[in-house]
């Protein structure tokens, strides 16, 4: 702890950025022994004076107060010496020097990540597409990584959600701050079940500077980068070009000669920057050799399945609302769950939760003492089955299986 303030001290001088923040390291090789440096120590560095002035600023507040929030708010730090910092990123030209995670932690060089991308004011068709690709892909074992803002960003996080795949967002201001309002319940989920990433510490707002060196560590997190609709100009040709820049795997979705929306996407499969892709597969099989053990072990949802999940048809009959008692009798409307299909359909964790809510509603604690599985994992598995349609939140923040195992 005592050395992550030093970290957040050369990260938080004002006109630094991440390229100054490392040529800083490069000279002085830690943050400590920077921030003890004097102004001549500084003068060998190729910095603006007013950064040099930055430097000698010594306060510890704002390093103080951004430790005090990520314990409060459960938000992990990373810094670029950490062991576990992605190589990916370490690859790109101006990697983030910190990095603050709220949920999962994730081990991004082992993963086959795919970023989906594109317009906020998007097509109903194309936020359809969204969701199945972020579904498709999430389903045949890949990590989707997005951003969380509406339009095609939250129809992809959707999707792989649906899918029962862990996501991870990339945000443009602090993981406290939600943004658009529209996606406050995604962050919950995301949280829960991956990953919500930012460069900037908590209480940073959403700005409209930020969104392009977001875009960079998004890119640069990932195998290969989606555009599902885009213009020609705006946020996702930006992120396509870092991708191009970081030599990652560009695809593009067709889309009809009359949509004025997605002409960038048409324009980038006409010039040979992106590959035209129709689904998960077209993008997976480039990497099957890289990850087979992921992508290769996992068959994906069969079409029908897709339909039924992106419809919401798969959610089987709801039970009768719950009395005021804890206590409650098994619904005979009820799904009927075989023994041979629930390994299938449900995780270890998932299938304990559903066997300890079957007859009670219970609180995600009265869940946490009642299986004995860690609360993070607990959180995880709670918010897939509801996704899935298997469990429902009752009043009182109470959870009740809507299917029955058969024992």
């Amino acid at each position: 702890m005592a050395e992550l303030k030093y970290w957040l001290w050369l990260t938080t001088r004002k006109g630094l950025g991440p390229v100054g923040a490392l040529a800083v390291l490069d000279c002085f090789t830690t943050p400590e022994r920077a921030y003890y440096g004097e102004r001549e120590d500084y003068d060998a560095l190729n910095l603006p004076p007013f950064v040099k002035n930055s430097l000698m600023d010594k306060s510890m507040d704002e390093a103080n107060r951004i430790l005090g929030e990520c314990d409060r708010l459960g938000i992990r730090i990373m810094t670029f010496q950490d062991a576990d910092y992605p190589q990916r990123l370490r690859q790109i030209a101006d990697p983030p020097v910190t990095l603050y995670i709220k949920g999962r932690s994730f081990h991004f060089d082992e993963e086959a990540a795919i970023s989906v991308v594109g317009a906020r004011k998007s097509s109903a068709k194309s936020r359809e597409r969204a969701e199945r690709f972020g579904m498709e892909l999430a389903s045949s074992g890949a990590l989707v990584v997005s951003g969380i803002a509406e339009g095609i960003d939250s129809s992809a996080i959707t999707g792989a959600l649906r899918g029962g795949g862990p996501v991870v967002s990339l945000l443009a201001g602090g993981a406290d701050k939600i943004f658009p309002r529209e996606s406050r319940f995604l962050y919950e989920d995301v949280a829960a079940a991956g990953a919500l990433i930012s460069e900037y510490p908590p209480g940073t707002p959403h700005k409209g500077d930020h969104f392009n060196p977001r875009n960079r560590i998004l890119s640069g997190l990932s195998l290969g980068v989606l555009a599902v609709e885009c213009a020609t100009t705006g946020g996702t040709m930006l992120t396509v070009n870092h991708a191009l820049d970081q030599g990652r795997e560009v695809f593009a979705v067709p889309i009809g000669l009359d949509e004025q929306s997605a002409r960038g996407t048409n324009r980038l499969i006409h010039d040979c920057k992106a590959k035209l892709v129709e689904n998960a597969r077209d993008i997976l099989k480039e990497f099957v050799d890289l990850f087979p053990a992921k992508l290769s072990a996992l068959a994906p949802l069969s079409r029908s399945v897709v339909e039924a999940r992106l419809s919401g048809e798969d959610k089987p009959q709801a039970a009768p609302k719950a009395p005021k008692e804890r206590k409650e009798a098994p619904s005979p409307g009820r799904e009927l769950i075989p023994r041979d299909q629930q390994k299938s359909r449900f995780t270890d964790d998932e299938l304990a939760i559903l066997a300890a809510a079957s007859k009670a509603a219970l609180t995600a604690d009265e869940v946490v003492e009642k299986t004995q599985i860690p609360a993070k994992r607990v959180l995880s598995a709670l918010t897939m089955l509801q996704l899935q349609g298997a469990l429902e939140e009752r009043p009182g923040r109470r959870h009740y299986a809507l299917v029955e195992l058969e024992s």
